[in-house]
């Protein structure tokens, strides 16, 4: 009877945990609602920039170097991101601390060298009003980068609640649901830039 009474719990659901590990927390479904929309919405730049090249009057533009710059860095934080969550789950705190704002200074440090690539592009001609490049690429590029943006505020608050005393239940899931923002936007540049390479 003993044994019978402690299979039972698992008899209707083979987990033993009342399905919980089938749920997702409504944290991470919400961000990936958005992470779905966000790439639908460049979906839609990046074909409508497809069929707007094949008109007269097109303007290609080169790529800057620099932007080869921005793509290494952020590649790079993506990995600093990485090694904060494990820093978290861990409980190593202070590590946690400095890798979620060196994630951060690495955005910046991307924002940066985008704005130094889309100023070269600018000065070679390809503004608003001389070219359909550039009603496209700026549009894309500046949305890109606000969504970057976002997540470095996102990071830098994250940074400075880990100060706080009443720090102790380590709940992962914010750590998570910010990392995994950070993953893609980080991938949706070398998407673009990828894109920019092969159509430009």
């Amino acid at each position: 009877m003993v044994i019978n009474s402690a299979v039972e719990p698992y008899k209707d659901n083979p987990l033993g945990d009342g399905g919980q590990r089938k749920k997702i927390h409504p944290h991470k479904f919400t961000m990936w609602i958005g992470i779905s929309s966000i790439i639908m919405m460049f979906a839609g730049f990046t074909s409508a920039y497809i069929v707007k090249r094949q008109q007269p009057g097109w303007t290609d533009f080169e790529i800057p170097r620099v932007f080869w710059y921005s793509t290494a860095i952020i590649l790079v934080s993506s990995l600093s991101m990485q090694a904060a969550v494990k820093s978290f789950k861990e409980r190593a705190i202070v590590k946690y601390r400095n890798l979620i704002l060196l994630t951060a200074v690495l955005g910046l440090v991307f924002i940066t060298l985008q704005l130094l690539g889309f100023q070269q592009i600018w000065k070679s001609g390809v503004t608003f009003s001389g070219s359909g490049a550039g009603q496209f690429l700026y549009v894309i590029a500046g949305l890109h980068i606000l969504h970057i943006l976002g997540g470095i505020v996102t990071l830098l608050i994250m940074f400075f609640k880990a100060f706080s005393s009443k720090l102790k239940s380590y709940n992962a899931v914010p750590v998570e649901v910010a990392s995994t923002y950070w993953h893609f936007v980080d991938f949706l540049w070398i998407y673009l830039f990828i894109f920019f390479l092969v159509i430009h």
